[in-house]
């Protein structure tokens, strides 16, 4: 350490002072590991590649970039493992990339459709560890996907944008998901577009009791806002279903208060409370109005 001028091993592999990788043993070390992460040879070392996220771990933009093809492979081969250990890890090395390599860079030889369609199928399995680490993985790939926008009059299938594909696929799984734990990841995805869909799954997990924390329907609350709020033209529309589910919910939170805890319950009726005063505001004062009717009826 002393004759290399690094006071870390991390400043090792990064290059003394700051200088880069490619004046550190970041790529030697890389080259060393190569040997030992192939498909054929990893599982007979299973120290490299713990080695080999360390490592890689450390080194950051702009030093990355050089060594794409030395550290994607290794990674995609790790996440593509059944071991769910394994994917986890492959996965995490993957989300380090996208986030320091530039995107010209990824797109080069369309490795970052490689890396998309490796992480699309991992939306498949029902293990929630995984789907934890894949779905901010891809939130951070889609500007790396991204087509320019098409031109007034032109037309584009959805199919043709990724960050749609993926999303039609979420919502899906979130309409047909039955355990918590998973719902609670979906949950916290904010998705705006495929409203018709994305309603059926927010009323659905808001008639669901989710456990004395709440987590699921608190996030899907904040989902709610967040749609009202930049789908505020299409509430209109929206309004008797949405006021029911809101009404209802509230009304089933206030009535059993033994079912839930103080803070959770305020914290459930100001988030519910909010999206009301939000689709008030959207739809001209019309949430007061049937909420006058309602009570006269």
């Amino acid at each position: 350490m002393d004759v290399s001028g690094c006071s870390t091993l991390a400043d090792l592999l990064r290059g003394p002072g700051g200088q880069g990788a490619e004046y550190g043993t970041f790529g030697k070390a890389l080259e060393m590991l190569r040997p030992r992460l192939c498909k054929d040879t990893w599982e007979s070392n299973p120290e490299a590649k713990f080695v080999f996220s360390w490592i890689l771990y450390q080194v950051t933009r702009p030093g990355l970039s050089e060594f794409l093809s030395l550290v994607l492979p290794p990674s995609l081969l790790l996440s593509d493992d059944y071991r769910i250990e394994n994917k986890v890890l492959g996965v995490s090395c993957l989300h380090h990339i996208i986030k320091n390599v530039p995107a010209a860079d990824l797109r080069q030889y369309n490795q970052s459709q490689v890396v998309y369609h490796a992480l699309k199928d991992h939306l498949y399995t029902n293990d929630a560890d995984v789907i934890k680490v894949v779905l901010p993985c891809l939130l951070d790939l889609f500007p790396v996907l991204q087509k320019p926008r098409p031109a007034i009059g032109d037309y584009r299938k959805d199919k043709e944008d990724p960050s749609d594909e993926i999303m039609q696929l979420i919502l899906i799984h979130m309409e047909m998901e039955h355990k918590i734990e998973l719902r609670r990841l979906y949950a916290r995805m904010r998705i705006v577009r495929h409203m018709k869909r994305l309603l059926r799954v927010i009323v659905g997990y808001l008639e669901v009791y989710d456990g004395p924390e709440e987590t699921a329907r608190l996030c899907i609350l904040e989902t709610l806002q967040g749609t009202i709020k930049y789908a505020w033209p299409r509430m209109q529309c929206k309004l008797p279903l949405l006021l029911q589910t809101l009404l209802k919910f509230i009304y089933d939170v206030s009535s059993d208060p033994r079912q839930y805890q103080e803070p959770v319950a305020e914290a459930l009726r100001h988030h519910a409370t909010e999206c009301l005063i939000l689709l008030d505001r959207c739809c001209n004062g019309q949430v007061k109005v049937r909420s006058v009717v309602t009570r006269q009826c």
